[in-house]
Order: structure tokens, then sequence, then C-alpha cells
């Protein structure tokens, strides 16, 4: 390493942290606190930083309650500042014991982290309480900030943070995220703009005197179909779906209002923007065809993740050389039974790392780490804590996140990304590298939040979180 930090004390100052990961881990999928209302597991997480010696230097970040920025060490000009990412939500509907069959939780939880969010965000703590270890001994110079990253799964906390300006002053960012593979994240991930839009119209009885009533049901009825007409249309790469929330009470009366919500989804922000205006005019038709009233918000998005190939080199590198976790047969017969029924090829878990990919799109995904990799150079990576065939956002993940397997995975997340943090820390080479690929690949086109000017803060937020907080 161009450190002088060898790969030994970098693995034993991650060792150090493995109790307070599989602590943090077990902690935060028992808690599985949905988006936005993750009280309990972002207390938790800001006070093991604490413990640590880090500063919370930010609760509530950009208006989101359950958000927030640690901080060790300080940075003069020419020093580095890095930052790491935390995840801690779960999702809805995806609570399952840790068994490798479909069983409900001992304790009646019906939330699950399916996406393996309580391993994510206790790798992160491992990786920054080691590099702050580090920094502190071998007297390295520099500036470690830890983010909060609460409702990845809905509305981003790092998308208010980036509106922000809380990521331009870094030289890096580094994040890691579970799945069934060991890779690194060189690709492009879609960018999305979360939609609501309403339609407003005229009650009336809808057998005695319909023509007295305006149906918002009707206008969103038309702008379901117009954007599905629009849908031959888009390029390939273009996703759209929807649901309708709301859609009237009773047959009898004529629906007064009516609420769709809307994914839409590209290969960058210019695609994105030009189909949500096409479908804001959309709506804009259906309610004139109809005499009725329509909105339309866009409440939540989040810009494609931009690559960056030095930060990617590195990491695989170090990705390579921590390789993949051993497993027990008894480990791997647990990941052929839960395949098996999950309906996958029963090949247990990984065995090998991936080759580094060349910048390619990925699509059917998005996340707000994108914002982020458009504000300072960022880079991740994945390690299994899933069999082979298991997607995430299903049972078979939050079970498998809640055993010793997945916890390995965690383990190995977080060798890599302390080892990515001291290259960092250490090489001024690299820091400049990633900078210019970082600007060449922006070049002329600025972050601009995808947010709609009035959201001040998520639109989903509970009021009770507010109150659980002290807002």
């Amino acid at each position: 390493m161009t450190s002088g930090v060898s790969f030994a004390a970098i693995d034993e100052a991650v060792e150090q942290t493995q109790p307070t990961m599989e602590r943090l881990a077990s902690e935060l999928w028992r808690l599985a606190e949905l988006s936005l209302q993750e009280v309990q597991s972002a207390r938790l997480l800001m006070t093991c930083l604490q413990d640590a010696g880090f500063t919370i230097s930010s609760r509530g970040t950009a208006n989101v309650p359950t958000a927030f920025i640690a901080e060790w060490g300080t940075a003069q000009p020419g020093q580095p500042r890095l930052g790491i990412l935390t995840e801690y939500d779960a999702l809805p509907g995806l609570g399952n014991a840790p068994v490798p069959e479909k069983a409900p939780r001992e304790d009646k939880v019906t939330s699950g982290h399916g996406c393996g969010h309580n391993l994510l965000g206790a790798a992160a703590m491992g990786a920054a309480i080691a590099l702050k270890q580090l920094m502190d001994e071998r007297q390295l110079p520099g500036m470690l900030r830890v983010y909060g990253c609460a409702a990845e799964e809905t509305e981003g906390a790092k998308v208010y943070m980036a509106r922000a300006g809380l990521f331009d002053d870094l030289d890096a960012v580094l994040h890691w995220h579970p799945g069934a593979d060991a890779a690194v994240a060189n690709h492009r991930s879609a960018a999305i703009n979360s939609v609501r839009i309403e339609f407003f119209g005229t009650a009336a009885h809808a057998g005695a005197a319909p023509w007295h009533g305006r149906s918002a049901l009707h206008a969103t009825e038309l702008c379901a179909h117009g954007i599905n007409l629009m849908r031959e249309h888009v390029e390939p790469t273009a996703r759209i779906h929807y649901v309708v929330e709301a859609g009237g009470e009773a047959p009898n009366v004529v629906p007064d209002y009516a609420r769709m919500r809307l994914f839409v989804r590209d290969i960058d922000r210019a695609h994105v923007e030009a189909s949500t205006a096409w479908i804001k005019q959309i709506a804009e038709g259906a309610a004139l065809a109809t005499q009725t009233r329509a909105a339309a918000l866009v409440y939540s998005g989040a810009y494609d993740l931009l690559p960056n190939r030095p930060l990617a080199e590195c990491m695989q590198a170090h990705l390579e050389r921590v390789g993949v976790p051993s497993y027990t047969e008894a480990e791997q017969a647990f990941a052929r039974e839960l395949q098996r029924n999950a309906g996958a090829e029963p090949e247990g878990m990984a065995q090998a790392t991936a080759p580094l990919s060349k910048d390619e799109p990925a699509f059917g995904f998005s996340t707000d780490v994108g914002d982020v990799s458009w504000c300072a150079p960022t880079m991740g990576c994945g390690q299994p804590t899933v069999p082979l065939g298991i997607g995430m956002h299903t049972w078979a993940a939050t079970a498998c996140h809640g055993t010793g397997i997945g916890l390995k995975g965690a383990f190995a997340a977080a060798r890599v990304l302390a080892a990515t943090g001291v290259d960092l820390l250490t090489d001024d080479a690299l820091r400049q590298a990633a900078r210019a690929d970082f600007e060449r690949r922006a070049s002329g086109k600025p972050y601009r939040s995808p947010l709609d000017p009035e959201m001040e803060r998520p639109l989903e937020l509970p009021e009770w979180v507010l109150e659980a907080v002290g807002d």
C-alpha cells in the first residue's frame, strides 16, 4: 500500500470492530424500522459513534428527522476529507424469521431488512470506527465524516443532503450494499423521479344527478391511459410504473378526489425530466377533458450513479485481496435450502469476486447514492449476504440478513471500505485522479436537485416522528 499502513494493520483494526458490527446488525434487524421512522435505529448509531469518539455535528439533517452527520478529525487546506454512507431503514411486509423458509417472526414484526440495510449500516460503522482508530494511531491528517442516510427505500435523505450542499467539500465518498455477489459498483444506475398526481373534481349523486359531478377518478383513468399510450414513444431505457392510491369511497358518489403515484426511471436526469414533463402534460390534458383540476408534484427523485474509474480500480484491488467469505457446510446447506424454498437453483453462496465492469448501465434499480456521486467522487462495492439467485426486497433476503451468512458479508465489506479509505487518506495522487475523473464526467452538467422547490421535508414524514425527535 502507498500509505505505509499494512493490510494486516487495517484488517486488525476492522476485526476489533466486529463485536460492534455484530451488535448493530442484530439490533437494527430486530428493530426493522421503516423509512422516515428510524428513530431508534438512528439513536443507536449516533450513540455508537459518540462512544467511539465522533462528534454528532448534525441531527435531523437537511430537514430529515432521522438523518444525522458525525465527524472526527479536521482538515486543513489540501488535507483529505472522506465521507462514509450508512443506511438503516427496513421494508414493509418483509418480516421473516432467520430460517430458510418463509416464516413470520416470533415477535410479530412484519417489516424486515429485505435489502440488508442492517448490515449496510453496521459495516459502514465498523469501517468508519476502524479508520478513525488508524488515523489516530498513525497520526494520519484529515477529516472523516459519517452520514446517517435515512429513508433510502423511499424519499432518500441523501437527496435532501445533496440539495443542502453537504457533500460538496469531500474528496471522496465510500459506500457498499448487500447482495449475492462480490463486485465493485462501477456502473450507472437509473435516474428516477417519484411523482404524485392528484385530481380534484365535483361530487354528485352518481344515480340521481351525475351531470352535476365531475369525476376525479375518470381523470385518473384518462391520465393512466395517456401514460400507457406514451410508452410506445419512449426509449427502451425508460421505465414508468404507477399505482392508483385513491379513487373514491362509494360507487354511488361521483369521486371528487383521486390520486395516483408514479416512478419515472431512465438512463439519466435529462431523460427522466423529459418524460416527467410529458406526464405532467398528460395530467393537464386529462383534467381538461374531464373538467377537473390536476396537481402534479415531484416529491422525490434521484440521479443516476456516476462511476469513477480511479476509485473503482482502487476498490477492486482491495475487493480481490479480501475475496468472498468462507462458509461452513452448515451455512452452505442453509443457503441451498433457502434457494429451493425461494424457487432458485440450489447453488449456495458466491465463491469468487466479479471482475471490474466497464461503466455499464445497470437498469432496474435506482439509489439516492446517485445524487452523492454528482456532488463528489463516489464509489462502492457489494459483498455476498444472500445466496446466488436470491434478490433483494424478498423474505428470503430478510432471513439471510439476520444470520451469520449476512454478517460474514458485512465484515468483508468493512475490510474493503477501510482499506480503500486508508488509500484515499494517504494518497494525494489517487484523490487528484478521482477528482479529475469526476470533473470530466460531470463537466457542463452541474448538480440540480430533483426535488420540487416546495419540498421542504419528505412528503410521507409521520407527525409522530417529529414529536419523537423533538422537532
